[in-house]
């Protein structure tokens, strides 16, 4: 019960430091935070517009909308601006919960992954290697990529910690998982 606790929580804290410097100093992600000039004006047309925090598509028909109606909406929309907004009334930022809810997602995505690598018979260095970047691929497809196909996002950044954060886990399992002989 020790190797596996031990392995997944190094493995989450490999996870949590390179998610520090990928969304931080190395700023990996930067397009996904543009600044714009007008950001103030932005932000005072949405407050003006929206009264409720939430995700939102514009244009989007609204609830309830038939059939005719929807396409109505894609159709008027076709060769215009469109966006999705993320907006939340007041800024609020729990610093410390959030980075608590980031590694024990950390620690508990490298606990699943090392219950996997612990069924495997004859595990190597190998096969926790390309075991963890399959984890690592299954999570950026099914998520970011699938989003950037719908909302045409860049995923660059993601592609990166998909193989920096996965390869690295992969290969401190793949050295400290296997039996010693």
């Amino acid at each position: 019960m020790k190797r596996p606790l031990i392995a997944s929580l190094v493995g989450g804290l490999i996870l949590f430091f390179w998610q520090f410097l990928s969304f931080g100093p190395l700023n990996v992600h930067g397009t996904e935070n543009t600044y714009s000039p007008n950001q103030d004006k932005i932000i005072a047309a949405l407050a003006e517009n929206l009264t409720e925090g939430g995700e939102y598509f514009i244009p989007a028909a609204p609830p309830g909308a038939s059939a005719e109606e929807v396409q109505k909406v894609q159709e008027n929309a076709k060769g215009k601006p469109w966006a999705r907004i993320n907006y939340r009334p007041a800024f609020e930022m729990n610093f410390g919960m959030n980075l608590f809810r980031g590694f024990t997602i950390d620690w508990l995505s490298v606990g699943l992954l090392v219950w996997l690598l612990m069924q495997m018979t004859h595990l190597n260095m190998k096969t926790a290697l390309l075991s963890s970047l399959a984890v690592g691929a299954i999570g950026y497809m099914t998520i970011p990529y699938l989003n950037s196909v719908w909302y045409q996002t860049n995923t660059l950044g993601y592609i990166v910690d998909w193989a920096v954060q996965w390869g690295i886990v992969g290969a401190w399992l793949g050295w400290y998982l296997p039996e010693k002989k």
